[in-house]
Formats: C-alpha cells, structure tokens, sequence
C-alpha cells in the first residue's frame, strides 16, 4: 500500500465533500468584492504574504487560494467554471480524500516555496496543476475552444506544460517557486506511473515499427495494368478492376477509364 493510499484510509473521515465548489464560491465573493475595492484591501489581507504570517496572521496560510486571477468580468466567469469543471471531475474520479490531499499538498508546497524566497503568491499556479492531473486522467475530453473548435485535454495540457516551462525562465524566483511546487505536487500522484506509461509508449512503437517492416515485406494487393502503380507506393490513390477486362487486371485511378481494354477470357 503506497503512502497516498496510507493517508487517504487515515484521513479519509475529515475530507472535506465538494472542496472545489467552496474555493470557486470563494473566488466569485472576493472578486465581487474587489470589483468595487479598488485598491485592493480584501485581496491584500488574503494574499500569502510570509511576513504577515510570521506576525500572526496565521489564516494568510489558506486565504490565498480565495483570490481570483485578474480578469474581466466575463472572463472570470469562464475560469472559475473551468476550475469548477476540472475540480468536480477530479473529485468524482478519485474521492473525496484524495482530491483532498492533492489540493492540499499543493498548498502546502506552495506555502513552503513562498517562505523559501520571502515573497507573497496566490494559487494560480497550484490550480494550472489542476488541469494537468484532470488531462492526466481525462485525456480525450474535449472542451469547446472559444466555443466552437473543440480541443481535447491532452492537446491543452501540452500548453500548458508549455506555458509552465516558458514562465520558469522569464519568471522571478517567487513564481517559479510556486511553479515547482505545482509540478511537484503533479509528480508526487503521477510519478509513480511515469515508468509504466514510457514503457507502452516504447511498446507502442515498436509494435508500430515491427508492423511497417512486416507491411513492407508483402507483396502489393493492386497493380496497375498500365503504369504499374501499387496500393503500396500509392496507398492513398484507388485501385480498381476494369469491369470489360476482367478479373485479374486492376487499374489505379488515374488509368481505370483511360486505358485500352482486353476481353476477358
């Protein structure tokens, strides 16, 4: 039995049911709430500044996963639906506890990246791990792109992969402090099966290779009768038999009504 599994039989009774929908619900007050505080009081008592906790403002600790990204108004309403949306997956697919623990892991390591480099952060990059874990489990949902094209998770996931590596190079040291910690967090529940998913995609290639060497010693199924294109060097052209001459003489599309025709026997 691996740790995780450990943790969550043990604590499995306190897990909080439905933790994402009281962090989205936390999100759309504070963000209401600062649509009218413009100078951001509420947001700077929320944020996880390691200096006020050391002070005693101890609830900075968990406040700070309650701050919204900046964004407008409609906007704000499709990421906090997003979060809703990967969140209550995540839960329904791993259990309560378990999502628990992930979610709070990545809080805690996110804590400790902040008081590593002293300076404050928000959850943003704890809830990008989010969607990696939801297209780790999910890999062919499929969203609606601006509504229209859809894209499946694990198209989206390699942005953001992307985005993650592209933000620990231009990034100062508190957001790639926070970065790592999200990442970690990922590899701490997935980890584990990082070794078996590279081995079936070795197992995956091989069986692809050993299929096109095995296609490539066969002989072709269709000839054709006049300029001797196969279905092999042309697998995407058609071939068909001349109806007038008969089985036995294939033509490719190209020369099937434009070739002079020999009775069948």
């Amino acid at each position: 039995m691996d740790l995780l599994t450990r943790l969550e039989r043990r604590f499995g009774r306190y897990a909080i049911r439905g933790l994402m929908s009281y962090i989205v619900y936390g999100n759309a007050l504070v963000y209401l709430i600062g649509y009218f505080d413009q100078r951001g009081v509420l947001e700077g008592l929320l944020r996880l500044e390691p200096a006020a906790v050391l002070k005693g403002e101890i609830w900075r600790l968990a406040s700070f996963v309650m701050i919204p990204p900046s964004a407008s108004p409609l906007f704000i309403f499709f990421v906090l639906y997003f979060y809703y949306l990967i969140g209550t997956n995540l839960e329904r697919e791993w259990g309560s506890a378990r999502f628990n623990l992930y979610y709070l892991a990545g809080m805690a390591g996110t804590v400790l990246g902040a008081f590593i480099t002293g300076e404050g952060t928000t959850a943003f990059y704890l809830n990008l791990s989010l969607f990696l874990a939801f297209a780790r489990l999910f890999p062919e949902f499929e969203f609606l792109l601006f509504f229209v094209l859809p894209v499946k998770a694990k198209y989206l996931a390699w942005l953001d992969w992307g985005f993650l590596g592209f933000s620990l190079l231009v990034e100062g040291w508190p957001a790639r402090a926070a970065i790592l910690a999200s990442l970690l967090n990922f590899l701490l529940f997935f980890g584990g099966d990082l070794p078996a998913y590279l081995r079936r995609r070795r197992q995956v290639h091989r069986n692809r290779r050993r299929l096109l060497e095995a296609l490539e010693d066969t002989p072709p199924r269709r000839v054709c009768a006049v300029c001797g294109r196969t279905d092999k060097s042309h697998p995407r052209m058609i071939f068909r038999t001349c109806k007038i001459c008969g089985l036995g003489r294939d033509y490719c599309e190209e020369h099937l009504h434009a070739h002079e025709h020999v009775a069948a026997e």
